[in-house]
């Protein structure tokens, strides 16, 4: 890396990236800052105050990473991906629900804006940078005889964000650092106050998709058709006012009394579009199988293999077998059956700290 001396910096106006921006500066690279603009206006989302990645209160978060980029001396751009947001990631959301899958909108983003278009996008702007770096808590490890990288967990795991990053390829790994990987969150926010960002590390932090408590200014009325809420049997037991509505497991909003267990949404059928409820056992999954796997460090498993894999950001692990059924496919028979298998959400398969692939549930 000694000889990688332009870094871009891809900031969101938050702590993280701003820390991440301020210790490179500090270790002696040229730092140039870059932010995303994805918001267009035409969505009818009021600037209600509370931050989001998609939504009018972008231009706050715009001018914040301008002025931390200022005030730690190094030049800020802003870059349109507006169209590229729209067709990459809001089309795939609604898409996604309307067929009855639980989207998982960041990783999308991770691998095709903020690692994909922003990029290419910087350099056609004349942003010339040799490394990309972000505020993710992760870590990236280069061996030296191979050249090969390595996408690992963030050493404070509970910020850990591999997860999030584990549709990126090799390639895309080749050019990235991660300044915080190997911080925690308490490192960073002092690291702030030291860097004379303390207002930087007092702002309120959100992971909204969307700067609205509903997805529902995404979609047209034409999506909320309504159909049945049916048992397991077929039953039908209420109706429902549109399948974008619901996710596998849950439970409010069902609005069906008189029942004498608690129900959960255990299946989505877009082709009838039935939503189904069960008990809560109803949710508990054995295996499942995993779709368009991306496997950036290893090749393609062809015998099967032991792995812990995370079914949901906040899920924590647990131990299975993954079973090739192609190079780009395969059957995941977990230790111990789990709760909420949600098609749509990503799988992704570690051995212990290293994230070895990733694939779509299905």
């Amino acid at each position: 890396m000694a000889t990688k001396s332009r870094v871009c910096v891809g900031m969101s106006g938050g702590v993280d990236s701003s820390v991440a921006a301020w210790l490179l500066k500090k270790q002696g690279y040229d730092v140039v800052g870059v932010t995303m603009q994805i918001w267009d206006g035409t969505l009818n989302l009021p600037d209600i105050g509370h931050a989001g990645c998609y939504g009018p209160g972008e231009a706050r978060d715009i001018e914040s990473a301008r002025d931390v980029a200022a005030r730690i001396g190094i030049p800020h751009v802003a870059v349109s991906l507006t169209d590229q947001y729209k067709q990459n990631v809001l089309d795939y959301f609604r898409a996604e629900y309307r067929d009855g899958r639980t989207p998982n909108p960041c990783m999308v983003c991770n691998q095709r804006l903020k690692f994909g278009f922003l990029l290419d996008r910087a350099r056609e702007q004349g942003i010339a940078f040799d490394l990309f770096a972000t505020g993710h808590y992760a870590r990236v490890i280069r061996d030296a005889a191979t050249g090969q990288c390595s996408l690992l967990r963030g050493v404070d795991h509970k910020k850990d964000q591999s997860y999030f990053l584990a549709r990126l390829t090799q390639k895309q790994l080749q050019q990235i650092i991660f300044p915080l990987g190997e911080l925690t969150k308490l490192n960073v926010v002092q690291l702030a106050r030291d860097a004379g960002l303390s207002d930087v590390a007092d702002r309120k932090e959100s992971q909204d998709f969307i700067e609205s408590d509903s997805y529902a200014p995404l979609f047209q009325p034409t999506d909320n058709r309504p159909g049945p809420i049916v048992d397991t049997n077929g039953r039908i037991l209420g109706q429902h006012n549109g399948i974008i509505h619901y996710t596998i497991g849950q439970r409010e909003g069902l609005k069906l009394g008189g029942q004498k267990q608690a129900l959960y949404v255990v299946g989505l059928d877009a082709s009838a579009n039935r939503v189904i409820v069960g008990p809560a056992d109803g949710l508990l999954r054995a295996e499942f199988e995993a779709a368009n796997c991306n496997w950036p460090t290893i090749e393609p498993p062809a015998a099967p293999m032991e792995v812990t894999v995370r079914i949901r950001y906040n899920h924590h692990g647990c131990p299975a077998v993954v079973e090739p059924v192609s190079a780009w496919r395969v059957r995941v028979r977990l230790g111990e059956p789990q709760r909420a298998v949600a098609p749509g959400q990503a799988a992704v398969f570690y051995r212990d700290d290293l994230v070895l692939g990733s694939g779509w549930i299905c």
